[in-house]
């Protein structure tokens, strides 16, 4: 099992690779040119900027039962696919069960944004956020690291 980070704008990848390196679970992070993350304590992909470049890089490197952190619904739903475990930066996890409303939203949110409808964007990232997160990872670690 690896654990996999859409790093593109992920605001917990520390949290991520910190958790990872408890549980002595190999770490790698997709990202492309516009976001190089270097950490020592992990492996870094980066590939061409371009529209779903490390989203697809990503998925091509799943086998199942890895861990992807996204916040990329289209992602989240190939990982599944994959039957990889796939969790949101907010610490909800993507399953077979959500997903599906999950992308509608986003599609119905696209295409009233396309009308000229104006949506709020998300709110500065709390400590609470945070804690879920974590908490959800170790959570998943501890249910499947062996």
């Amino acid at each position: 099992m690896k654990l996999f980070i859409d790093a593109d704008g992920c605001p917990v990848t520390d949290i991520a690779v910190g958790i990872a390196n408890t549980y002595q679970v190999p770490c790698t992070i997709v990202c492309d040119t516009s976001h190089e993350i270097v950490r020592p304590d992990v492996q870094t992909i980066t590939v061409s900027k371009g529209a779903d470049s490390a989203d697809f890089m990503l998925v091509n490197l799943l086998s199942p039962g890895d861990v992807v952190i996204t916040q990329d619904y289209g992602l989240a739903a190939m990982c599944l696919s994959k039957h990889a475990h796939v969790l949101h930066q907010d610490g909800f996890a993507y399953t077979q069960e959500n997903i599906d409303g999950l992308l509608f939203f986003r599609a119905a949110a696209k295409k009233a944004r396309r009308a000229g409808a104006r949506m709020k964007g998300p709110s500065k990232r709390t400590q609470a956020q945070n804690d879920a997160f974590a908490r959800a990872l170790e959570a998943l670690f501890r249910e499947i690291c062996p």
